[in-house]
């Protein structure tokens, strides 16, 4: 284990804090609610679902975090404006926690800055993501928010390598004339989260998780990733889901250690229903990361999973 010659940043999101040396701080886990095809959404265009069931997935997690004591936050997907609303207003009603809002259309994502700013919600939310294809756009719809929190996503379609997705959140990676870094303080972005990408299996996924070292080192921002993504695109994986799902679960779970080890402060991932697997295999990582890191001057938080679970 090591320790970051860097000073390591902190940052609190409504309370949650992220960041820092390995093992000072226990990791931060966020569950994926009405993402695609998941069985409690009822309508996706218009946002309706079971609500006794989206409360019941809501308080696995909580119940989860309570107990192993690693925060967490409630990643929330919406492919509309109309969904995404139902969605956030759902979440801040059933949780106290902080929340991502998520969606693969640059619309859908403006309309949400939006509407918790409009709300009084923007403390609160985490964007996701200020990423390669953002428009100028969206970047205003951004900066006239109250969203000083952003998720920012070192993809880079042309090139990925370390270095191509360095480059993309310092220079713009030859696509863009500004970097991702430039672009989140143009929108008012304080609390940064470096997502180094996850790619699949084959394609520079284990890129991800040196790029979560070399960021910590030359930023200090948080970082961390949705590891989870690499096992679950695996095609080999996929073959065998269907004679094995636990298997599958196995691995799909089980990633998220390999982040944690590369001195990942946070996670998404995947389903929120995993959260009663996820927060005991984070907690049990975060404790060992934390031992090994004893010697180095690093003190593990008054909150951290070792002062509860050994």
């Amino acid at each position: 284990m090591f320790r970051f010659q860097n000073e390591q940043e902190i940052v609190n999101i409504a309370g949650v804090k992220v960041g820092g040396q390995p093992g000072e701080l226990p990791t931060v886990l966020a569950g994926t609610i009405f993402y695609n095809k998941h069985e409690l959404v009822e309508d996706a265009a218009k946002g309706l679902f079971d609500r006794q069931k989206a409360e019941r997935v809501l308080n696995l997690q909580e119940s989860a975090s309570d107990e192993t004591k690693n925060p967490h936050m409630v990643h929330i997907y919406g492919t509309t404006p109309e969904s995404i609303c139902r969605y956030i207003d759902f979440v801040a009603e059933t949780s106290d926690a902080p929340f991502l809002i998520d969606s693969s259309e640059g619309p859908v994502r403006s309309h949400a800055a939006r509407y918790v700013s409009e709300i009084g919600l923007a403390d609160r939310a985490v964007y996701n993501s200020i990423n390669m294809s953002i428009s100028e756009s969206e970047i205003a719809a951004l900066a006239e928010s109250d969203i000083d929190s952003s998720i920012i996503l070192g993809f880079n379609a042309m090139d990925s390598s370390l270095q191509g997705r360095m480059s993309m959140l310092e220079e713009g990676g030859n696509l863009l004339d500004r970097g991702l870094l430039s672009i989140a303080d143009e929108c008012g972005i304080v609390n940064k989260l470096i997502d180094p990408s996850i790619t699949p299996m084959g394609d520079g996924a284990g890129v991800a998780l040196r790029m979560t070292l070399t960021a910590k080192a030359k930023w200090g921002h948080p970082t961390g990733s949705g590891i989870h993504n690499a096992p679950s695109a695996w095609s080999w994986l996929q073959q065998k889901k269907e004679t094995d799902p636990l298997l599958y679960k196995i691995c799909d779970i089980g990633s998220i250690c390999l982040q944690q080890a590369a001195a990942g402060d946070f996670i998404l991932y995947g389903p929120i229903e995993n959260a009663p697997y996820i927060f005991p295999m984070a907690a049990m990582s975060d404790i060992m990361i934390a031992e090994a890191v004893a010697d180095l001057g690093v003190e593990p938080a008054s909150g951290h999973p070792i002062n509860f679970l050994v």
